[in-house]
């Protein structure tokens, strides 16, 4: 599923942009399908623009009923009759969908036995301070068995200990949810933390579910302002 609104707050209409003579939102569509990894994939939309933009070239779209405040909520509208176990979340900004990383949360749910997993997620080692500081950047911590601890806007964990080789990791927001974990979050109200922070997944720890984070080396360009898609076209070329 990837869902897809076209009045973006900071990039208005950013899945409408050209991109080397095709939107963003068919390009990230079509390289989704060209994975071959899933049964069906839809874009899920509020948009008569993007509907459109996907079913006159071929591919699959649904429109939401209600409004929705977050992806999650939409994808979970969508899936809610459906008769599937594993809903991926690919986003609609993200064009270079990368096929071994899906293929990583996939086998997360093929290795789970006990299903005591209830979504995954990935995760990008990062370095360069400014993007550790920047709040538009989701950190994530993790323990030994890489389930997330909890996510932020803000460096974490916190470097007052200078002399430590600390490792900082951004939150990739692609996931792979059971079915009844992605309901749950639908029907349940959001908390504080989740409001504070305005990152959609500590709703998912707020409430006790178990979040499996997958370590991917492809960063990828996520096209959240004019600046990005600039640099999408160069990487395009």
């Amino acid at each position: 599923m990837i869902p897809a609104r076209y009045s973006a707050t900071r990039f208005p209409g950013k899945l409408m942009q050209d991109l080397g003579g095709k939107t963003v939102i068919r390009r990230t569509y079509e390289a989704t399908v060209a994975t071959d990894l899933f049964d069906d994939v839809f874009v899920v939309t509020d948009s008569d623009i993007i509907y459109n933009e996907i079913i006159n070239h071929g591919g699959k779209a649904m429109m939401s009923i209600k409004e929705h405040d977050c992806g999650s909520d939409r994808i979970a509208e969508a899936v809610e009759h459906m008769d599937i176990d594993i809903v991926i979340n690919v986003q609609g900004d993200e064009p270079f969908t990368d096929k071994e990383s899906l293929r990583k949360l996939i086998e997360v749910f093929r290795d789970d036995h006990d299903k005591s997993i209830d979504l995954a997620s990935l995760m990008v080692h990062i370095t360069d301070k400014e993007e550790i500081k920047n709040p538009n950047t989701v950190k994530v911590i993790v323990d030994q068995s890489n389930f997330a601890l909890y996510f932020s806007r803000s460096p974490i964990p916190y470097p007052r200990e200078k002399d430590l080789d600390l490792k900082y990791f951004k939150h990739k927001g692609v996931y792979a949810f059971r079915k009844e974990a992605i309901l749950d979050f639908y029907r349940l109200p959001m908390l504080p933390l989740e409001a504070a922070e305005k990152i959609e997944c500590i709703r998912y720890l707020e409430y006790g579910k178990r979040i499996k984070m997958v370590e991917t080396d492809v960063l990828g360009v996520e096209i959240d302002t004019p600046e990005d898609l600039e640099r999408a076209k160069k990487l395009l070329k």
